[in-house]
């Protein structure tokens, strides 16, 4: 089996391991080479020093990540999409329905039933709600990258009010960008599509669990987000604009992204500390598209224990709480201690 570095594309930050583990690979082939001549030439002590070395740079480069890094690996082409974790939530079980019952059906948002097993073997229906990134500029393109255009709000609503009408818990699936920016979808209504979906979102009266797995931006993110929890990726982000937008706002150019990113608080760990997100799982090192079974076997585990809990709340509670949880978003305390004047970003 090859190694992760010969098979995943690596990130800019990512090289000097890699760097290390080419190193590796051509000490294996040069013993090889050497062994099969008749040469008593032993390479295992330097090999075994350099895995260890690309052990530990490997680890702190993952424990030191930057907001900026953490984006880059929330948007590797390689991660994990709505499919790929459906097939791995859900492998023997999923019926996708399609469409907004008004003549188009957007395939940059799907959805349709599933059944998650638990240890036990019970199964339970649930429907299943993302945004679809593709692998690969051809799959992109007919998903177009995720950003869903009005017909796309609609159809998820539409499935969403399936749901309720049969006591089937909701799980949706946030990685986009944001909604479509496009003039199909002013011509649409694309901002009310939106806004319809957050007010009839917290009307419903089942369960209702949001997973950021990659890139949750904007709007386009909130169309399917109003949720009794959000549960986050550990390197998945979360935020109102992009940092490349925020940048260009600010400065007129995305050249200040690092920065805007940092400044942002778009990671899991700051929404979790924000109270925002309610749970964050973690990641294989390296990022979800390292090892995806990995990663669906915790996600699952962990949809499991948030859906035992609210299945046991009535549709009256899960509205409250629904209803609960974004008021107290963004609220604090103000200090009663004199203030600093405020800081203003600056280049």
């Amino acid at each position: 089996m090859s190694s992760p570095s010969e098979r995943i594309m690596p990130l800019e930050f990512e090289k000097p391991v890699l760097a290390i583990e080419s190193k590796i690979d051509e000490l294996v082939v040069m013993s090889r080479d050497a062994n099969q001549n008749g040469l008593e030439i032993d390479f295992d002590a330097e090999i075994e020093r350099l895995r260890q070395q690309a052990s530990v740079l490997r680890q702190k480069t993952y424990d030191r990540l930057t907001p900026a890094q953490r984006l880059q690996i929330a948007r590797h082409p390689q991660r994990p999409n709505f499919t790929d974790f459906i097939k791995l939530l859900s492998p023997q079980t999923w019926f996708e329905l399609h469409g907004d019952r008004q003549g188009y059906d957007d395939r940059a948002l799907l959805g349709g039933i599933a059944e998650l097993e638990d240890e036990s073997g019970h199964k339970r229906p649930v429907m299943f709600v993302g945004q679809q990134k593709g692998h690969g500029m051809k799959e992109n393109l007919t998903h177009n990258f995720g950003m869903a255009n009005p017909e796309g709000y609609r159809k998820a609503m539409r499935l969403f009010a399936h749901a309720d009408k049969f006591n089937m818990p909701i799980i949706t699936m946030i990685d986009t960008p944001g909604a479509y920016p496009g003039m199909h979808g002013e011509q649409h209504g694309i901002g009310f599509a939106i806004a319809h979906n957050i007010r009839e979102m917290a009307r419903l009266g089942v369960p209702i669990i949001s997973v950021v797995t990659g890139e949750g931006s904007s709007g386009g993110a909130l169309g399917i987000g109003v949720a009794n929890k959000i549960i986050m990726l550990s390197n998945a982000v979360y935020t109102v604009i992009s940092p490349e937008g925020c940048a260009s706002i600010l400065w007129r150019t995305a050249d200040y992204a690092a920065t805007a990113a940092e400044a942002m608080k778009i990671t899991a760990q700051d929404c979790l500390r924000f109270g925002i997100a309610d749970a964050v799982v973690s990641e294989p090192l390296g990022g979800a598209h390292y090892d995806p079974q990995a990663m669906a076997a915790s996600l699952k585990a962990e949809l499991l224990a948030q859906l035992a809990a609210l299945e046991a709340m009535s549709a009256e509670t899960l509205r409250n709480q629904r209803y609960d949880k974004y008021r107290a978003i963004g609220a604090f305390e103000e200090d009663s201690t004199p203030s600093k004047k405020p800081t203003l970003l600056s280049v």
